[in-house]
């Protein structure tokens, strides 16, 4: 294997395990940084699963500016631009947003003037949904989320914003770049190290007893290793150009994954809750924790994804979603995160 591919965002969850896979396959791997001293961090945490050799280099540069990425992107074959700002302090949403989108046309700006064959960006199921209060729904990649939905959180505005940049630049990309998009749901599996925790916070929340019930909130999981694979996938297959592609498992309620706990952790999961929370008692909780309020509109409401897309054109096979939780839960147990949680 000869072909290089760069993979934004190297200190992620899901940008670790795309380093991981493509290098157990053989691939020439570049990963981005922001801070140069993460280098130690993105080489030890992959090196838990496969050896990060000469084949691993990793470069810094910053969504927010040019610096770097020629350098990191100049003979690359494929990009795999994962990296996505997650949460900002500011109280202006653009904050979040800007850098978001803006980043996302820097790469593709950058991967067009080098000549790189296909980009597959990260999106967000959250860029294919329906209004987040509307009825229980299947949904597949057709569907784009209305921007003015009010219950959308910044996050999911982010994505949203950068996945239609995306999207819009290729109209005018006359390189021969093709494009490819994958959107996860919650995703969860084994975690490389434990800076960049996500949706593992459901998990880790549960176990350390931080959450004192569960409530009526479910949503498709996403292993983090099937993922990889997913975008893997899509970067190589002919087929994927030009595609949207979910990439979400089984749809699980937040008492199903408490349960999951339990039966496969024992004593471990000792912590979990068995009670349920109201829905009173949530919406009251949103008035004074911010983060509460984006998904209060969601509670007893089952929007389900479907990945039939990626299955029957890719060949993509999702594991059962309380594989997923096992393993995540395994991992934060045997890595001594959970300690640092309490």
């Amino acid at each position: 294997m000869n072909k290089t591919v760069l993979v934004t965002g190297g200190t992620g969850f899901v940008a670790g395990w795309c380093v991981v896979k493509l290098l157990e396959q053989g691939y020439t791997v570049r990963t981005t940084v922001r801070n140069p001293q993460k280098e130690s961090l993105v080489r030890s945490s992959v090196s838990r699963i496969v050896n990060a050799n000469e084949r691993l280099s990793v470069y810094c540069a910053d969504l927010t500016s040019d610096d770097g990425w020629d350098e990191a992107m100049k003979g690359c074959d494929y990009v795999l631009h994962v990296a996505s700002p997650m949460s900002s302090k500011s109280k202006n949403p653009d904050d979040l947003i800007i850098p978001a989108k803006e980043g996302t046309l820097r790469v593709l700006r950058t991967a067009a003037k080098a000549v790189v064959s296909r980009v597959v960006f990260t999106s967000s199921c959250a860029a294919a949904k329906p209004p987040l209060a509307g009825p229980d729904s299947d949904n597949d990649e057709s569907l784009w989320t209305n921007l003015n939905d009010a219950n959308l959180d910044t996050y999911r505005r982010s994505k949203i914003r950068a996945e239609r940049s995306a999207w819009d630049f290729m109209k005018t990309c006359d390189t021969g770049m093709t494009l490819a998009t994958v959107l996860p749901g919650a995703i969860l599996g084994p975690v490389l190290h434990t800076e960049s925790l996500g949706s593992v916070q459901v998990v880790s929340r549960l176990l350390t007893g931080r959450m004192p019930g569960t409530p009526r909130l479910g949503f498709n999981i996403s292993d983090v290793r099937d993922l990889a694979d997913l975008h893997l996938l899509a970067m190589t297959s002919p087929v994927a150009a030009g595609q949207r592609f979910i990439g979400t498992g089984d749809f699980l309620w937040m008492k199903e994954i408490a349960e999951t706990l339990r039966h496969s952790l024992g004593e471990a999961a000792n912590k979990v809750p068995r009670r349920s929370l109201p829905d009173l008692l949530m919406r009251l909780m949103a008035r004074i924790d911010p983060t509460l309020r984006s998904v209060t509109p969601t509670l007893g409401r089952k929007h389900n994804h479907s990945s039939a897309k990626a299955q029957t054109l890719l060949g993509w096979k999702p594991r059962p979603g309380k594989d997923s939780v096992t393993d995540c839960a395994k991992s934060l147990i045997s890595s001594g995160a959970l300690q640092a949680m309490k």
